[in-house]
């Protein structure tokens, strides 16, 4: 095949809004190994804690006020006194620590109905993370510039004045091999929505399966279950997608408890019906409100790149849980100037564990995600997704 002409722009340097004040964010969110752990790492990140701490005291304040009444607590995951924020704060407020001209892009969580996050990134910020996905992506081989691969997004087709973060991850994936064809599942109605099209999803799996170029599968992973069983339920054969083939997910199942499956169950039924092996099927973690990106390993654990750290909080009273117990999800990374997110408590029930336990070889802690928290059920991209497949099986 003739090698095609891609250059990725995402791995290029990206330089924070004030060098003066945060020298030691830049460091960090500069480190190339995605998975790098030590003393000298451990304490970057401590230090740039302390500078965007500092950064976000000065510029909102909400958050000064938050960090001023916030004591040390107790362990190594506390010595950067990040005050907790809850994810949904920002379903209810805009916070901002940029002017909004500064504002480089606005994303949501959720569609068309429902609580959304509002996020706002400047340009540092939104190209910061997108240098972690990068960085994750040639880690694992997954930068091919010289190979065209065929896309099918199960998210939502591109639409005027759609900004919802799932799908602008699911597009800004497609950077990383040139696309020959791109499909989506959730086509746009032209009428301001978007329908899910299970036939049509069928119909591109059989088209890929003829052609020569690997096949990309990214986004909901209750869409790709549901291709799977309209495949089954129509008795088609088997297809076997072309070597290198890759499935990665991200969204989750939200607002679909009763239709969720186990992950073994799913990535067996790829594997069983598209022909692409457990290794190249991964989940993801992520969110608007937190984009740093969070990678199953070959071995499908969600490993904390070096950018950031995991934990687990108290249901009860919030305090950090020890590895095994399941508690709050606590994400914190320094790398967001923008919003005062920098330390978010999500709606996510986890249970994290150290590298050691995962087996692969990387070192840095994982976690395992139990669903949300709570009686009520949270809306996000993923809920409003899901209300499209109402009626569909």
């Amino acid at each position: 095949m003739t090698p095609v002409s891609f250059v990725n722009p995402h791995l290029a340097p990206v330089t924070v809004p004030d060098p003066a004040l945060l020298p030691r964010v830049q460091e960090l969110c500069d480190l190339t190994d995605p998975y790098a752990v030590g003393p000298a790492e451990d304490a970057l990140f401590s230090a740039a804690m302390a500078e965007i701490n500092a950064w976000h005291a000065e510029r909102s304040p909400f958050f000064r006020s938050l960090y001023e009444a916030t004591e040390p607590g107790p362990g190594p995951a506390e010595e950067y006194r990040a005050p907790l924020v809850h994810a949904n704060l920002f379903k209810r407020h805009e916070l901002l620590s940029i002017p909004r001209e500064d504002v480089h892009l606005h994303l949501t969580s959720s569609g068309t109905t429902g609580q959304k996050s509002q996020m706002f990134f400047d340009r540092w910020t939104i190209r910061s993370a997108q240098r972690m996905v990068a960085r994750i992506f040639d880690h694992n081989g997954w930068i091919t510039p010289a190979q065209e691969v065929n896309y099918l997004l199960y998210s939502y087709a591109p639409a005027r004045d759609l900004n919802l973060g799932t799908s602008f991850t699911d597009n800004y994936l497609c950077d990383f091999a040139p696309a020959r064809r791109v499909e989506y599942a959730l086509r746009n109605t032209g009428k301001g929505g978007h329908e899910f099209d299970p036939f049509g999803c069928v119909s591109a799996l059989q088209r890929f399966e003829r052609d020569d170029a690997p096949v990309r599968i990214l986004g909901f992973p209750a869409f790709l279950w549901f291709t799977l069983e309209r495949m089954r339920a129509l008795a088609m054969p088997a297809l076997s997608l072309p070597e290198d083939s890759l499935v990665v997910l991200g969204g989750g199942w939200k607002g679909n408890a009763d239709r969720r499956i186990g992950k073994d169950e799913l990535y067996g039924r790829i594997t069983e019906q598209l022909g692409i092996p457990a290794e190249r099927i991964r989940d993801t973690f992520g969110s608007v409100e937190h984009c740093v990106p969070y990678v199953e390993c070959d071995r499908h654990s969600l490993h904390a790149p070096v950018w950031s750290r995991v934990s687990a909080r108290s249901t009860r009273t919030l305090e950090p849980l020890p590895y095994g117990e399941a508690g709050h999800l606590h994400l914190v990374s320094p790398y967001i100037t923008s919003v005062p997110a920098q330390s978010v408590v999500m709606g996510d029930l986890a249970t994290v564990r150290p590298g050691s336990a995962c087996g692969c070889g990387l070192e840095t802690d994982w976690f395992t995600v139990h669903g949300r928290a709570g009686v009520s059920r949270n809306r996000s991209c993923a809920v409003a997704a899901a209300e499209l497949m109402k009626g569909m099986s």
